[in-house]
């Protein structure tokens, strides 16, 4: 009687990884779309964002900073 895993050569050892891979990298893929990463929630890390991707321009960028810091003071100043 020959074993089972003798019956196989190496490109069908080959294929068979290859798919498996591919199953589990498919797996992963379509987790990770299904939850994706939390957004930040933090104020000053959502614009630096905003600047980054283009969404608003660099005046616009200093201008909320300032209105942040203000904020983040005016709270600071109330504890």
């Amino acid at each position: 009687m020959v074993p089972w895993c003798a019956q196989m050569g190496a490109a069908g050892w080959v294929s068979m990884v290859a798919f498996w891979l591919v199953v589990v990298g498919l797996a992963v893929w379509s987790v990770s779309r299904l939850f994706p990463a939390q957004v930040a929630s933090d104020p000053r890390a959502i614009l630096e964002s905003r600047l980054a991707s283009g969404e608003i321009s660099p005046e616009t960028y200093r201008s909320l900073r300032g209105e942040l810091d203000v904020a983040a003071l005016a709270g600071k100043e109330g504890f």
